[in-house]
């Protein structure tokens, strides 16, 4: 019998935002592409190999005791060129939350950043051999 996995896979990371709109609008821009899912309050795009789903949420909706300021766990994004993505998302408007940081001894396997966005969330990018890994099994 086949152990079923707690955890499959990142389905969707919600951010929330004082100006809905605004993120929404931004968050195309950066993404290159709009949303395919908007509702008042809620904007999702479907994103990278996987379809994984962001979500912008109007902070109104957020849960009690939520805070506009940077905190809790970062998803990181997988990227092909992290410096040129960081480097996109400070021309932007984001700002830098962790610099560029090689986890990997210096192999370049396993490379993060983040930003804050302008509307408070922390937005992490990587580079992931695992994931290109995974990626290229998947699709032979």
């Amino acid at each position: 019998m086949e152990k079923k996995q707690v955890l499959r896979g990142l389905a969707t990371v919600n951010f929330y935002a004082t100006d809905h709109e605004g993120a929404k609008k931004w968050y195309s821009e950066f993404l290159g592409i709009e949303p395919y899912f908007n509702v008042p309050g809620y904007t999702e795009f479907r994103i990278g190999d996987y379809q994984q789903e962001l979500g912008i949420i109007d902070s109104s909706y957020a849960p009690e005791g939520y805070s506009i300021k940077p905190s809790g766990a970062i998803a990181h994004w997988h990227v092909d060129d992290l410096k040129a993505t960081l480097d996109r998302l400070i021309a932007m408007g984001a700002t830098q939350y962790q610099p560029i940081t090689d986890h990997s001894q210096g192999k370049g396997t396993f490379v993060t950043a983040s930003v804050v966005d302008p509307f408070g969330n922390i937005l992490g990018i990587m580079t992931n051999v695992h994931y290109l890994d995974i990626l290229k099994q998947k699709n032979s």
